[in-house]
């Protein structure tokens, strides 16, 4: 009998166990077990992914951005769903859900934060004022500044419908596993990072392009 195997075996289940435990991302049974060790011990040497186009010269960089653009439409077809349509829009939940989270902040910070021109950043805002669900306060910095702030009405909003748009956002990560879903967020994160530098300099659209390229080489 190969006790050396049966032992590391042992380390392994006992890794699983110990890592699972917090979180409960696997089922702990065998079907368990063998998706943490397909997660866990997967080869970073993967050859190069096909996609549609690729032998006709479809470029990676223009098929990465076709796949964020479909993903953004898949989100905003499922955000549909939550509370009957009580949200108009997938954008009043992300600006109520950030001022729950972050707290009071003016109009643009808001805006700015979720990547919107401020004609449509305006359009969610009044929206949200409209409905009872934000309310603008005087800054108790400076009496010139007004803030936006989530009020009890668009806390208890947000309260109601936070199981459906825990669902559409499951429904987002399709069939991702849990060391995917973890690569992805890296990937995204360092994406994110990156434009948002170029995002917060407010440039005009005549110059963004020349700042983007300068900061490529």
């Amino acid at each position: 009998m190969n006790f050396d195997l049966i032992k590391a075996v042992v380390e392994l289940v006992q890794q699983f166990m110990e890592q699972n435990e917090g979180e409960a991302i696997y089922s702990n049974d065998l079907q368990g077990f063998t998706e943490w060790i397909n997660d866990s011990h997967k080869d970073d040497s993967e050859e190069e992914p096909h996609w549609l186009g690729k032998e006709l010269g479809e470029s990676s960089d223009r098929i990465i951005n076709t796949l964020l653009i479909r993903m953004g439409r898949y989100a905003k077809t499922y955000s549909r769903s939550i509370g009957n349509s009580v949200f108009s829009t997938q954008d009043d939940f992300i600006y109520l859900n950030n001022l729950k989270t972050i707290g009071a902040m003016t109009k643009m910070e808001l805006i700015r934060r979720n990547v919107h021109e401020k004609s449509s950043g305006i359009v969610i805002i009044n929206r949200l004022i409209r409905n009872g669900w934000a309310e603008q306060t005087i800054s108790q910095k400076d009496k010139r500044t007004k803030h936006l702030q989530i009020t009890e009405k668009g806390l208890t909003v947000l309260e109601e419908h936070m199981d459906e748009v825990s669902k559409v956002s499951r429904a987002v990560i399709g069939n991702l596993t849990h060391s995917e879903q973890m690569l992805l967020i890296a990937i995204l994160s360092k994406l994110d990072e990156f434009h948002d530098s170029i995002y917060r300099m407010h440039l005009k659209s005549r110059d963004l392009m020349d700042m983007m390229y300068k900061r490529l080489n």
